[in-house]
């Protein structure tokens, strides 16, 4: 990792999901490199006090926090709004905020299955909504966060919603190729329209953190509850690693000078689970361009968003 304190100093960050765990992790990272951050979150009371714990740990930092539900469309088109009558440009973009489904399928405010309408439909209309702002920036940069279980997600484009054969380990792994993927495209569309915004995406390998406390909210139903419970707490224990080291790609995804866009980066340990930063390469399906045409045209459609490129119009 750079080692100077000063490295996005004067620069706007935004990450979402920042309250807790590796958002959180991100977001003081950002502020040690200089960074001025704003805190996203659904969890209000969490959020004023993440803001609170970073600028206790980095003195003269400026951290604020902006609650905000990125299951709900109406909410995210409102606080955009709001961030983007801010005059300053907004350097820095880290769509962090994601979740573990439920093992009982719950949908956000607009009816998408839980884990799916957070990470990919609510970043992709948060990052819509705020491109003029970004593209005030002189170097904006957006990272998408995925996981190393991307491989084992399948896109079914006639149900986004998930409302056939819920799984939650194949909802999150679905909802994990789709934000890579929303990462690749993004990059393609803005090179194609001659933006100097680069799109990079990065994963945790795999991190201790509280991702998986929903699943212990809820009575146990059968073998299948009790194994996928097993298996991540055996995960989580024996081959996870900190939260601040996992949010060591993010840090560096969203810091580091001279990434080429469209890369994706993870930890360089064996398979991944834990390590330092480095570039580790997507699973065919994410890199599938077709897909990825496909998903933003699903995802446009979805949320009304369309991303125009033209500063003038901005």
């Amino acid at each position: 990792m750079p080692d100077t304190a000063l490295l996005l100093s004067n620069r706007h960050a935004l990450v979402t999901g920042a309250a807790a765990g590796l958002g959180y992790c991100t977001a003081l990272g950002l502020a040690r490199l200089g960074a001025q951050v704003l805190i996203v979150d659904r969890n209000a009371a969490g959020g004023e006090a993440a803001a609170h714990s970073i600028r206790a740990a980095v003195p003269g930092s400026a951290v604020e926090f902006q609650a905000l539900d990125l299951g709900s469309l109406t909410a995210i088109r409102k606080v955009a709004a709001t961030l983007c009558a801010d005059p300053r440009p907004l350097d820095l973009l880290v769509n962090n905020a994601g979740l573990l489904p439920p093992q009982r399928r719950a949908t956000t405010a607009d009816g998408f299955e839980l884990g799916f309408g957070v990470s990919v439909i609510g970043h992709y209309a948060l990052t819509g909504l705020l491109l003029p702002r970004l593209l005030r920036s002189t170097a904006p940069r957006v990272v998408g966060a995925s996981s190393i279980v991307h491989g084992n997600g399948k896109l079914d484009f006639d149900d986004l919603r998930l409302e056939r054969n819920y799984e939650p380990n194949r909802a999150y792994a679905t909802a994990k190729l789709a934000s890579l993927m929303f990462a690749l495209e993004l990059q393609r569309r803005a090179a194609a329209a001659g933006s100097n915004l680069i799109s990079i995406a990065a994963h945790p390998g795999i991190a201790r953190t509280g991702i998986g406390a929903v699943w212990n909210q809820v009575p146990l139903q059968g073998l299948r509850d009790r194994a996928g419970r097993a298996a991540l707490a055996f995960t989580m224990r024996w081959l996870g690693q900190s939260p601040e080291d996992g949010a060591l790609p993010l840090i560096y995804a969203a810091s580091q000078p001279g990434l080429e866009g469209g890369t994706f980066y993870g930890p360089d340990g064996v398979m991944q689970f834990r390590g330092k930063p480095r570039r580790v390469e997507p699973k065919a399906t994410a890199r599938d361009e077709a897909g990825g045409r496909r998903l933003w045209n699903s995802l446009e459609g979805a949320t009304g968003v369309s991303y125009r490129w033209d500063t003038r119009k901005n």
